[in-house]
């Protein structure tokens, strides 16, 4: 089957569907076993050897993280194993990525990294620590699967190995963070990791300690043992509770049209035509009182409910449709009740619920920092932009507000700020989006901070330095047509690139640098014939005959 005739995606599932994982949870350790159908990938001809993975598996991995936080609150140690002898995980699908459009080997690689960056945050944020037991050959995206994990445990058992083989066999990079999380995770030394990227063997025992690339080899005798021991003595850590009852996560509710999305509290319609997507968060209808109905609505609860809504259709933008370069978002609603929700949220921070929404929101948020789409945001009568809500706007490439009223509604144009949005959902440079707005202007964000929980019409907002431009509701239309014909006129290519680059100010961290090298460089050799040319080494894997480098430097 051409890749191109392939069903659209689903990023929703649950554990009922899963083909590829097995969850076992016994006290405060869950084990969490890769067993990949290998007949149950996207593409039904392609077979998912050796525990390699496609996109489905990652999508039930991302799943399981998800429902591991939120229907699990006393797991406290997630235990990453293989359900297959002999092999741990052979990194992603090659049959796969062959035949995958350019777009979806890069989307595919953005997605499984921010799926293991999100192991990452359960590890240094939540309480919940992952390690990985590698048993068998652990290659390629394998490997960068483990070194998500807290920490590496290897049995020493003379055939177990790790290998990052991908530049000599397929002319590409690890992909999903592999060569960055060797240097800046694990600390390897820059001629030792470049001696590992450049075997196809893997190294185990002495050696892969030796080098940093795990933090154990344990002896067959003692393998079981070990894993255990290690992960009672992190449980003892944990600041997880040791009761409480968990959220279950229903699978998503989504009407779909032709031209629409449509879910509780987001709401999508697509112009093809015009080549953008109108993207419309509701804000909540009601609330709890305390920490007790949030709880108890549980799923229900608003911000809960739309980030899984919003993170959702972000996805199903990104992979189903492509040629939607650039979105506009909106919302509709009460500020004030947005501000109530923040303000549940700050109050009861404590709770290992609460820190687990925030902490959803911080993902889904960093989502959308990542989408390589033109991102507008426009704030009108009934608006309800503020708080956590007011994030969207800061993490737009441009924000327009309407200043005043449209004739005939005498809904206010307003926007808020809360104390959540100074510090509760660092983007991937580990800043807040109006500290990284403001870089260089500390004066500016006081000024914000000063504003917290005044409604800021568009003059205020505009003086703040909150939005890009107002305009009047004379000027509103025709200025809000010139922007976006303007900007859906523009290169693709070259706004992707222009906006990776600008909406990552500041310091550098090992998030930025992995999704900027996948950006820049994952990008660029996708498309290379050394790499995807019907000589290159994609396409001749396993076939016995040697690639076709083209041999000019650039």
């Amino acid at each position: 089957m051409p890749y191109a005739e392939m069903p659209r995606i689903d990023f929703r599932t649950e554990p009922q569907r899963w083909r590829h994982w097995r969850l076992d949870v016994e006290g405060p350790v869950a084990t969490l076993m890769m067993d990949v159908n290998p007949n149950a990938g996207l593409l039904p001809d392609v077979e998912l050897k050796l525990n390699s993975y496609d996109l489905s598996v990652d999508i039930e991995l991302a799943d399981a993280m998800t429902r591991l936080r939120f229907e699990h609150p006393t797991v406290r140690v997630v235990v990453l194993r293989s359900g297959k002898p002999g092999v741990f995980c052979a990194g992603a699908n090659i049959r796969m990525l062959a035949r995958a459009t350019h777009q979806h080997k890069v989307n595919f690689c953005k997605f499984t990294n921010e799926t293991r960056c999100a192991i990452e945050e359960a590890s240094a944020e939540a309480g919940q620590t992952w390690i990985a037991a590698v048993s068998g050959a652990c290659a390629g995206g394998g490997y960068e699967i483990a070194m998500a994990a807290d920490r590496i445990l290897l049995i020493d058992d003379r055939r177990s190995t790790v290998a990052l083989p991908e530049t000599p066999l397929l002319a590409v990079l690890p992909g999903t963070g592999g060569l960055t999380r060797l240097t800046d995770k694990r600390r390897v030394r820059r001629d030792l990791a470049d001696l590992f990227c450049s075997k196809e063997e893997g190294i185990g025992g002495r050696r892969a300690v030796a080098w940093r690339l795990v933090d154990e080899a344990i002896p067959p005798s003692r393998w079981e043992e070990s894993v255990a021991a290690r992960a009672r003595s992190i449980a003892e850590a944990s600041d997880r509770p040791e009761q409480a009852t968990g959220i279950i996560l229903p699978t998503l509710k989504r009407e779909e049209t032709e031209a629409s999305l449509a879910y509780r509290h987001v709401f999508v319609t697509m112009d093809r035509a015009a080549r953008r997507a109108h993207v419309v968060v509701r804000g909540p209808a009601s609330l709890p009182e305390d920490l007790a109905g949030i709880h108890s609505a549980g799923e229900a609860f608003w911000p809960l409910a739309l980030a899984r809504e919003l993170d959702d259709a972000l996805l199903h933008l990104r992979f189903n449709e492509p040629e939607l370069g650039l979105l506009t978002l909106a919302s509709e609603g009460a500020v004030a009740r947005v501000l109530a929700s923040d303000a549940l949220l700050e109050t009861n921070k404590a709770d290992w619920l609460v820190r687990e929404i925030r902490l959803l929101w911080r993902r889904t948020l960093k989502r959308l920092d990542l989408t390589s789409r033109s991102l507008i945001a426009l704030i009108e009568p009934g608006s309800c932009f503020a708080g956590t809500l007011a994030e969207i706007l800061f993490a737009a490439d441009r924000t327009v507000m309407l200043s005043g009223t449209r004739e005939g509604d005498n809904r206010a144009t307003a926007i808020a700020l809360s104390p959540l949005n100074f510090g509760a959902y660092p983007m991937a440079n580990n800043l807040s989006r109006l500290a990284t707005r403001f870089l260089g202007e500390p004066e500016s964000v006081a000024g914000a901070h000063a504003a917290i929980g005044r409604n800021l019409d568009a003059d205020a907002a505009e003086s703040l330095g909150l939005v890009t431009q107002a305009f009047d509701e004379v000027d509103w239309d025709d200025e809000l047509r010139q922007i976006l014909e303007e900007r859906a006129s523009f290169s693709p290519d070259a706004l992707t690139a222009m906006e990776a680059n600008l909406r990552f100010a500041g310091p550098e961290t090992m998030e930025t640098r992995i999704f900027g090298r996948l950006t820049a460089w994952q990008n660029w050799v996708f498309q290379r014939p050394s790499a995807v040319g019907e000589e290159g080494a994609l396409k001749r894997y396993g076939t016995g005959l040697k690639p076709v480098y083209e041999r000019e430097r650039v």
